[in-house]
């Protein structure tokens, strides 16, 4: 729970200073906002790693394929990245990179889906009779 804290705090540090840079040297307050927004992910990392390994364990006491659960996680996980590195164009002024960094974590997501569609598809016509 103090990891929010610790986030939050970094976050309003890292804005207040890039507050203050900006009138001086703006190519500084952007630097500094794009070292926060990295801190805080690495923090974010180290939590979501235990959480990841405690759904793992669960998967393999229910006998949930795993191999399709980690594609759920790097789904998630492209999905999270994706929107962290569009804030950042956002951040730094270009909006336009942002959307099409959007655009490309879509298809890429979509991509990576199809065998979850496959096999939920294979299960569907295997249920329904001949």
């Amino acid at each position: 729970m103090d990891i929010i804290f610790k986030i939050i705090g970094i976050g309003l540090i890292t804005c207040i200073a890039a507050l203050i840079l900006k009138p001086v040297r703006s190519d500084f307050a952007m630097i500094v906002t794009m070292v926060g927004g990295i801190i805080i992910m690495v923090m974010i990392m180290s939590s979501l790693s235990s959480a990841l390994n405690i759904i793992t364990t669960i998967a393999n006491k229910t006998g949930v394929n795993t191999s399709l659960l980690s594609i759920v996680f790097k789904i998630v996980g492209i999905g999270y990245l994706t929107e962290f590195a569009a804030s950042m164009c956002a951040d730094a002024g270009s909006s336009g990179l942002g959307d099409k960094v959007l655009l490309g974590g879509k298809i890429v997501i979509l991509a990576m889906s199809l065998p979850i569609i496959t096999n939920i598809l294979s299960i569907v016509m295997e249920l329904l009779p001949s």
